[in-house]
């Protein structure tokens, strides 16, 4: 095992949006005006979230995205920058508007209107651009919430220069089998492995027999499925380790996934093995939960020594 002896170098390819969440008593009804209660104004996307992850933990992170040129994607540049990412390889498109989640927040449900905007932009080409920064990362990261053949460009020239790659298939997305295995490190949740699988597991023997059945088609590839308050489970060899999460007072679990993503990468990035980096991946995702906010509450490597 190789340990870094400076900042792990990480690319993300990914989605930048802004979340507007509208908390209200109850839902509209149809043709129906209503006033809502307050609303929050919440950088997101899990591109730009798992880039910011990355970064409040120490590492040198390039963000691979797009955003349009107005207010939102303004403000989605500063505050990534103010969090340490590096936003130079961030794409400001015009007459496209930023890429947005309209949240209408009930106290029993909600539900979600997403306009992609700049993010249904990302071209091959404009990875191609870039390929010095993939090919030049410790480790790529990437998710499904932008056009797949962007994601697939950046996973091929990671892998034709030796980068570690990361698939977080989120959102759950028809994959053919080569392009699943570009990915050296896959990492659906529960919900996201079912789909892949094409079968629900109702048991954890279920998942794991699925678990073992993914591996005999993608041996290469260590498999990571998180599994909310019941931590992970991952097979890389023969042996699936399940690492249980600690009991916390939850606040918000929006960035939970994105937290471990992040955590995971880093650790990958830096030279730790999988021993090392995933207790980490779960003590970040289970910090991040406790916090209001998906990038707020992700933590640093300070929050996870003193946690």
């Amino acid at each position: 095992m190789i340990l870094m002896t400076r900042k792990p170098r990480i690319a993300v390819v990914g989605s930048l949006n802004m979340d507007l969440v509208i908390t209200m008593q109850r839902m509209p009804r149809m043709g129906e005006s209503m006033q809502g209660d307050d609303i929050h104004y919440i950088s997101g996307g899990k591109g730009a979230n798992q880039a910011v992850g990355c970064a409040k933990l120490g590492a040198d992170v390039s963000m691979i995205g797009a955003v349009g040129d107005d207010g939102f994607g303004a403000q989605i540049l500063d505050r990534m920058n103010g969090f340490g990412v590096g936003t130079e390889t961030i794409a400001v498109l015009a007459d496209v508007p930023t890429g947005t989640a309209t949240i209408l927040h009930t106290e029993g449900d909600n539900c979600i209107v997403v306009v992609p905007g700049a993010n249904g932009k990302c071209t091959p080409d404009q990875i191609q651009a870039l390929t010095s920064i993939i090919s030049g990362a410790d480790a790529l990261i990437v998710q499904l919430e932008i056009p797949l053949p962007a994601v697939e460009t950046a996973l091929r020239i990671a892998r034709e220069a030796g980068v570690r790659t990361i698939v977080n298939p989120a959102p759950a997305a028809a994959l053919t089998d080569e392009q699943i295995g570009l990915g050296d490190y896959f990492t659906p949740n529960e919900t996201e492995f079912e789909f892949f699988c094409g079968a629900s597991a109702e048991t954890e023997e279920a998942l794991f027999q699925q678990m073992h059945e993914w591996k005999k088609r993608f041996p290469q590839q260590t498999l990571i499925v998180t599994r909310g308050k019941h931590g992970i489970s991952c097979l890389a060899g023969d042996q699936i380790v399940t690492v249980p999460a600690p009991i916390v007072s939850v606040v918000d679990t929006t960035g939970a996934g994105d937290s471990f993503n992040a955590a995971l990468c880093f650790g990958l990035a830096s030279g730790w093995d999988l021993e090392r980096t995933l207790p980490l991946a779960v003590k970040a995702a289970s910090h991040s939960v406790t916090v209001f906010g998906a990038q707020d509450g992700m933590p640093s490597m300070t929050d996870l020594e003193q946690a």
